[in-house]
């Protein structure tokens, strides 16, 4: 008798951890171990209780035919609690593939758009530098020799008008009664070359300060629109946008 309650207490405990049947109040046990901790319990049934079997058969018909029942109702609600698992697993399965496919997705056209963007900056800097260096180079070469020639065209007055001025002088040197006058006269002349000389060459500087001057404002337009490519491949606010540098280059004259 001591293991037909061992069973009995065994089988409560397998019933009472079994896994509930969801929306039903059936539960998913174990059949193997069930039915032998079931024929554990017949075994250990002492003999003595054969003599009330005639007493017991309708009973033990009515439990058997419940017993069938709820096995018949166990393994229905196995079968359905698998097929629902199954589904379940499947679908649960299926959906993250789809989220972990459209996730890689997503991540690979970001990649791409950002480097795009990293490349269309990098090439748009590339370009703006070059052509600001061959902008300098051409301001600067044109003003070196606008420079060099309102120089040399100085230079050349300069001689000339020093050169009237002796010419003149000797001439009116050979007149003693004109010699002052001659003397004033030469002067003058050489006063007027350099002050024409020193006025081409300010007039030199100040064309050439004029072209630097023009030459730093593309400098600096051209800087601040990289910073603000830059800026905005950092924050991540869209395509960069630059200022055309045909808009800020010196007007060429």
């Amino acid at each position: 008798m001591y293991r037909v309650f061992e069973a009995l207490d065994e089988l409560v405990a397998i019933v009472e951890e079994a896994r509930g049947v969801p929306m039903t109040a059936g539960c998913v046990v174990p059949r193997g171990d069930v039915l032998e901790l079931l024929d554990d319990v017949r075994d250990a049934i002492p003999g003595e209780l054969d003599d009330a079997q005639d007493v017991l058969d309708h009973r033990d018909k009515l439990v058997g035919d419940a017993r069938d029942h709820a096995e018949k109702m166990v393994s229905t609600a196995t079968t359905e609690a698998d097929e629902t698992l199954s589904s379940a697993r499947g679908n649960a399965d299926r959906i993250l593939a789809d989220a972990k496919d459209k996730a890689d997705r997503m991540v690979a056209e970001a990649q791409a758009h950002a480097d795009q963007l990293i490349a269309d900056a990098e090439d748009e800097a590339e370009r703006t530098v070059s052509d600001a260096r061959r902008e300098y180079q051409d301001v600067t070469g044109r003003a070196a020799a606008e420079a060099d020639r309102m120089v040399e065209a100085g230079r050349n007055a300069q001689e000339r008008a020093i050169a009237e001025g002796q010419a003149e002088q000797e001439r009116l040197v050979s007149a003693t009664e004109v010699v002052q006058a001659a003397h004033a006269e030469s002067a003058r002349v050489i006063d007027a070359a350099h002050a024409e000389s020193d006025q081409l060459r300010t007039d030199c500087d100040l064309y050439v300060d004029n072209k630097l001057a023009e030459f730093e404002e593309f400098l600096t337009g051209t800087i601040r629109s990289v910073g603000r490519g830059r800026q905005q491949l950092r924050t991540g606010s869209g395509v960069p946008t630059y200022d055309d540098p045909d808009d800020r280059r010196p007007n060429r004259r």
